[in-house]
C-alpha cells in the first residue's frame, strides 16, 4: 500500500457520522441521510485540485477577472447500487457533473466481480472520472470498474469510498498504480466472507433495507 496514492479524510464531522453509520441501531432513513452528508464532505476533498480559468464578470460595483471552474465538465461514475449513495451527495455540491453507472455484482462464493450494466457520457477522455463505492473490501470490483472507464477511453480518474481495507487498497493500487484513492477510514481488514472488519456491514442492505 502506497500512502503517497491514499488520502484518509479526518475531519472531525466525516468521523462523527460514519461513527453513527457504523452503528447497527441506526435505521435505513438515517443512515441514508449520512452517507449523504459525508459524501458531500468528501466531495470537497477529492475536488481540491480541479482546473479553474479566470473568466471577466461584472459585480454590482465593477468588472473583476475571477475563478471559474474550466475544461469539460467532470464525470461522477457510480458503482451500482450502493455507489449511488454517494453520488447523490456529490451531486448536491456539483449538480452540473455529468453521470456515469458500472453495474458490478459481487459472486458470493468467488467474491470476484460481475458486470450487468454500463452507462457513460460521452467524451469520456475529456474528462476527470470520480468512480465512487462506499467500500473498498476485496478491491475486486473497484479495480473492475476502473478498468472498464480505461477501456472506455478514461485517462484521468479518482476512486472515492466511505471506507477500505489494507487488501483492498493493495489489490487496487496493483491494478491501477495511477487512480488516487480518498477514503473516511483505513478499517481492520476482511473477514472470511470478504466484509470489512469492524466496517458498518453490507452498506447496499443498509441504504435500502434489504437483505
Amino acid at each position: 500500500m502506497s500512502d503517497n496514492d491514499v488520502t484518509v479524510v479526518h475531519h472531525p464531522l466525516i468521523q462523527h457520522k460514519l461513527t453513527f453509520m457504523r452503528d447497527k441501531s441506526t435505521p435505513t432513513a438515517m443512515f441514508r441521510q449520512l452517507l449523504r452528508e459525508i459524501s458531500l464532505l468528501l466531495a470537497y476533498e477529492v475536488c481540491r485540485d480541479l482546473e479553474i480559468k479566470m473568466v471577466e464578470i461584472e459585480t454590482p460595483l465593477e468588472k473583476i477577472s475571477s475563478p471559474k471552474l474550466g475544461g469539460k465538465k467532470l464525470c461522477l461514475v457510480s458503482i451500482l447500487r450502493a455507489g449511488n449513495g454517494l453520488l447523490d451527495g456529490m451531486l448536491d455540491l456539483i449538480p452540473s457533473a455529468r453521470v456515469g453507472h458500472v453495474g458490478l455484482y459481487r459472486d458470493p462464493k468467488t467474491l470476484q466481480p460481475v458486470e450487468y450494466y454500463m452507462k457513460l457520457p460521452h467524451s469520456i477522455n475529456e474528462r476527470l472520472c470520480i468512480v465512487v463505492d462506499p467500500m473498498l473490501a476485496t478491491g475486486n470490483s473497484a479495480a473492475a470498474a476502473v478498468q472498464k472507464l480505461k477501456d472506455a477511453g478514461s485517462v484521468n480518474l479518482k476512486f472515492v469510498c466511505l471506507m477500505a481495507t489494507p487488501e483492498g487498497i493493495n489489490v487496487f493500487q496493483k491494478e491501477h498504480p495511477d487512480v488516487p484513492i480518498i477514503t473516511a477510514s483505513i478499517d481492520r481488514g476482511l473477514n472470511d466472507h470478504g466484509y470489512i472488519m469492524p466496517g458498518l456491514g453490507d452498506a447496499g442492505d443498509r441504504m435500502y433495507g434489504t437483505k
